[in-house]
């Protein structure tokens, strides 16, 4: 449409150059003439019929090209900036398509989660844009909207909900591997089940939660070698029902170390002030108590470090001294999950105990730098 305006503005333009000065005047006359007229009904005229008759005279004796010349002008100025916008747009769609379009989204998380913290591993190891809203882990309202009240939470395009890391996983992995696929029916491939656990309280599973859904093409390009979808499957579940239970009774191991990841909590997280102080005395008190009765629940050592270092070890035995990471030169979906799971201890005595008592330091470090310059983006 504004290329049709711009289009009238050039032809008007070219027919006051065009036409013969007698007949231009007249034309002239009338534009100025109605717009003398008007102006002298608004009041705004300021030279009176005297200013108007010598101006409509000027242009009677030639102004007709110079407005013929403004209509010129205006035109191609018009005509510029369309095409500028339709150039604009052009490229943005060429973008758009290159990069797949990315959606636009919302990471709702406790920053010290070990589950968030693998979503933000696998979002910037891929370079995927994202937002985060830190949730309040008392009050919650950040997330009040929500029917299910556990985090992360990753909201995509403001729309479509995601629930569950490793769902949450999964489901962007096989998006940006199975283009042809809406992640609206990705996500119906992995369906919610509620059940009753061992101590009579109800929880949400995910049906499928660690496969990708791809075709065979594309899986046996994703997973070239014999084993390699099987072997990270095992370990991603075992990062969720192994390790990150050893988590809690380490970081909350004496009162000293409650206290101190409290306080890092407390710093990292959304408290006010009164809830804070609160949540790091009366939290760390409290979670010095819990942690022994994970410690039971699960059946770990007395000393509660021999385990963590025994998981980190076993793990790094399995990728092996001919691999930078499980997923070869590159790290896979279970690499990205350790490595969120483990992140989360870091600035405590955990951490510092891990790093120097296991063999775990340089493909940590690798991984940090994979993670920090969105290496799976290329």
């Amino acid at each position: 449409m504004a290329a049709a305006c711009s289009r009238s503005f050039c032809k008007v333009g070219r027919s006051f150059l065009e036409t013969p000065a007698t007949a231009r005047s007249g034309t002239a006359s009338f534009l100025l003439g109605n717009a003398a007229t008007h102006s002298s009904r608004r009041g705004f005229s300021s030279g009176g019929p005297g200013f108007r008759s010598r101006l409509v005279s000027s242009v009677r004796a030639g102004g007709g090209r110079v407005l013929g010349c403004a209509f010129l002008l205006g035109g191609g100025l018009g005509l510029y900036q369309t095409l500028k916008l339709s150039l604009q747009q052009h490229l943005a769609q060429e973008d758009s398509k290159v990069s797949g379009g990315s959606p636009k989204m919302t990471l709702y998380q406790y920053k010290t989660c070990p589950f968030c913290s693998k979503v933000r591993a696998f979002l910037d190891f891929y370079g995927l844009p994202y937002e985060i809203v830190e949730v309040n882990p008392v009050m919650r309202q950040e997330i009040k909207w929500s029917s299910y009240r556990k985090v992360p939470i990753l909201m995509v395009d403001a729309e479509l909900q995601l629930n569950d890391s490793s769902v949450i996983i999964s489901s962007l992995r096989t998006l940006m591997i199975s283009k042809e696929k809406s992640l609206s029916d990705i996500i119906r491939c992995y369906p919610e089940m509620k059940a009753v656990n061992d101590r009579g309280k109800e929880v949400t599973e995910y049906n499928n939660k660690y496969w990708l859904m791809l075709s065979e093409a594309q899986n046996a390009d994703v997973y070239p070698a014999k084993g390699m979808q099987k072997e990270e499957m095992k370990w991603r579940q075992w990062a969720d029902d192994w390790l990150v239970h050893l988590i809690s009774p380490n970081v909350y191991r004496t009162t000293g170390e409650a206290l101190a990841s409290f306080d890092y909590i407390v710093r990292e997280g959304k408290f006010g002030t009164v809830e804070g102080f609160f949540a790091k005395y009366v939290g760390a008190a409290a979670m010095f108590i819990i942690s022994k009765r994970l410690k039971n629940r699960h059946n770990l050592q007395d000393d509660v470090r021999q385990d963590l270092y025994k998981a980190v070890n076993d793990w790094v035995a399995a990728i092996g001294k001919n691999r930078k990471f499980m997923g070869g030169d590159q790290p896979n979906l279970a690499d990205l999950a350790v490595f969120g799971v483990l992140r989360v201890m870091e600035g405590l005595q955990a951490f510092d105990d891990m790093m120097e008592n296991t063999k775990v330091k340089h493909w940590y470090r690798r991984m940090e730098r994979a993670t920090l310059n969105h290496e799976g983006r290329s």
